[in-house]
């Protein structure tokens, strides 16, 4: 179904703001479901690409949700998303004559519906915020993939309409959940490694503006809806794929839609060095641009702890205290104490922290599973492991280290005020142009 912009069906749309993609493969047991439930939500997704249609694929089996809809601008990847959602409950009904899942191109008609208690938001980063906002007005509980906002002012707004409407809200930050992240986190709050001056988090590099050619446009594909708030520009495949793509779609690269690697994996390893300090609602004071002019890697933020991290090219990060060193990544765990290797596999990292670690230690927040945490908080109404803010303060850092290198100029930053310090900066890099009729209000 194909539904115009000025969709006005429930009266909510006639106010409310409209508006992960982590390329790697992910274990298993991070979106498993764990247990029984008590209670069983509703939902509906909201982008069924390669990253949407995984999420789904992890919520099919369990127990404590019903998804009830889909949506995307794409009808093929709608409709392939719709059939799976019915082949997966069919299973327990008459052979083919399960039809419970509907599918819209216009995620608006979606929220509309009053059945739906929660929304999986998968779709390109330039859509975020208006959604996640939409939705939250609509009184929908929110798993929105990372970077949680394209703009500095994206996040705040995401926030306030958060809280306003008290919802649950997730990033998909999900490192937050595997145990190696946990393990390094809770090694360097307890002064394992000693005192913490530098941190190397090694991601992609930032975006560059879209220059690709036009493509001629196709059936199917409500193009003009995809873009959103972004710039009018012609279609191109490699921003939006037609079908279910096998590889995550490069529509990230550029920066009228993502943040390049800078946000990608930025709002995963930048996200986790803020976790190890305890800097979920602050973020650092100065960011330093790289040596090299026009460089895609160097810049340096620091903390008003004098703590100095350096986006660097590859992928992980390592923590340099005065008592030793520790490297972590997905699957990778090392440790190194007063120059000799303690833990040099996953394997062996758990008995040491019981070895390192007393009775009494910092511990942080335990989650073993995303969307198994989200669906919880949504019955608890409490905090998830990723909160909005906390998704904030993470896809800060990823935007204003992205500014520096757009720019090329340092900038200070008071993270309390959220705002520009000392004259440096310009309000312009907290924000983006929208598209009308879209707008952030």
């Amino acid at each position: 179904m194909n539904i115009s912009r000025s969709f006005t069906r429930r009266n909510f749309l006639k106010t409310a703001l409209i508006a992960g993609s982590a390329p790697l493969i992910l274990r298993s047991h991070l979106w498993a479901a764990e247990s029984a439930p008590s209670k069983q939500f509703t939902l509906g997704f909201i982008g069924i690409g390669k990253q949407g249609n995984g999420l789904l694929g992890a919520c099919l089996p369990r127990k404590d949700v019903r998804v009830l809809a889909v949506s995307d601008v794409d009808s093929t990847r709608c409709n392939l998303a719709k059939s799976k959602v019915e082949a997966a409950y069919g299973k327990n009904q008459v052979a083919g004559s399960y039809k419970g899942c509907d599918a819209y191109s216009d995620f608006r008609e979606l929220l509309a519906r009053k059945d739906i208690d929660a929304v999986v938001i998968a779709t390109p980063d330039h859509w975020h915020a208006l959604i996640a906002i939409a939705a939250a007005n609509a009184g929908k509980d929110i798993y929105c993939e990372k970077p949680m906002a394209h703009t500095v002012l994206e996040g705040r707004a995401m926030v306030k309409g958060v809280r306003a409407n008290q919802r649950v809200f997730q990033v998909g930050s999900m490192q937050r959940s595997m145990s190696e992240f946990r393990a390094a986190c809770e090694l360097i709050r307890n002064g394992v490694i000693g005192t913490v001056a530098k941190v190397d988090a090694a991601v992609g590099g930032p975006p560059i503006v879209c220059n690709l050619p036009a493509e001629p446009a196709e059936p199917g594909l409500d193009w003009d809806l995809w873009q959103g708030p972004a710039p009018e520009r012609p279609y191109n495949s490699i921003l939006s794929p037609r079908g279910m793509p096998k590889n995550y779609p490069q529509w990230r690269h550029y920066r009228e839609y993502g943040g390049g690697g800078v946000c990608d994996w930025g709002a995963h390893h930048f996200d986790i060095v803020q976790w190890a300090f305890g800097c979920d609602e602050t973020g650092p004071v100065e960011f330093y641009p790289a040596v090299t002019p026009k460089a895609e890697f160097g810049v340096r933020w620091r903390y008003a702890s004098g703590l100095e991290v350096t986006h660097q090219k590859g992928n992980s990060i390592t923590f340099y205290g005065d008592k030793g060193k520790i490297i972590v990544n997905r699957g990778r765990f090392q440790l190194w104490l007063n120059g000799q290797i303690k833990a040099e596999t996953m394997d062996n990292y758990s008995p040491l922290l019981k070895e390192l670690l007393p009775a009494n230690a910092v511990r942080l927040y335990r989650s073993t599973n995303q969307i198994a945490d989200w669906i919880k908080c949504m019955e608890s109404r409490e905090k998830p492991v990723c909160d909005v803010e906390t998704g904030q303060r993470s896809a800060t850092i990823c935007n204003l280290a992205n500014a520096v290198y757009f720019s090329g100029k340092g900038i200070k930053w008071d993270p309390h005020a959220e705002q520009f310090a000392d004259g440096t900066g310009e309000a312009a890099w907290l924000t983006r142009e929208y598209r009308a009729p879209w707008k952030l209000s």
